[in-house]
């Protein structure tokens, strides 16, 4: 065939797989690229949201999904008024999630009547992952880390006791 003065062959004579498979290795790099780009910047959107209302974010991630087969939103809405930062909202129906502006507090798990209707997970900032899908889970959550704080604070007072005593 020839195209402006220029004979083209059957591209597969003049395409090596070592030429194929760079350009396809280029091509998923620059969409990782983009990728990284793109959720870098939703970061830096989601610290300024956050920062503007005076939240402090205490995960490195998250993850907020409701069941809506399971979900009585239209009778009680509790998780709406439970949220600090107004992450769930009603929309058309349903209990609607702004996902740029869930803490992953689980205060929405923590008074939903219906469990699993609402299921929070989320990573500390040690590594740890944590799930939550009703009240029980964040209520053993809540003791535990308060007799955590409780067994330190007695700690800290043992030691300023001997240290003063």
């Amino acid at each position: 065939m020839r195209v402006r003065g220029i004979t083209i062959y059957e591209a597969q004579v003049f395409l090596c797989p070592r030429t194929v498979k760079m350009a396809k290795k280029q091509r998923s790099d620059i969409f990782h690229l983009l990728i990284g780009a793109s959720q870098k910047r939703d970061k830096k959107e989601r610290t300024r949201l956050l920062q503007s209302i005076g939240v402090e974010e205490k995960f490195v991630e998250g993850n907020l999904r409701i069941d809506w087969k399971i979900c009585r939103g239209v009778d009680c809405r509790l998780c709406i008024d439970a949220c600090p930062t107004h992450a769930l909202y009603w929309r058309e129906g349903e209990v609607g999630i702004a996902k740029e502006l869930c803490i992953f507090c689980v205060g929405c798990v923590g008074v939903c009547l219906i469990d699993d209707c609402i299921q929070v997970s989320r990573k500390r900032p040690d590594g740890k992952i944590e799930k939550f899908g009703n009240a029980g889970e964040v209520l053993t959550l809540l003791r535990n880390v308060n007799s955590k704080k409780a067994v330190e604070r007695a700690k800290s007072r043992a030691q300023a006791i001997a240290y003063f005593g």
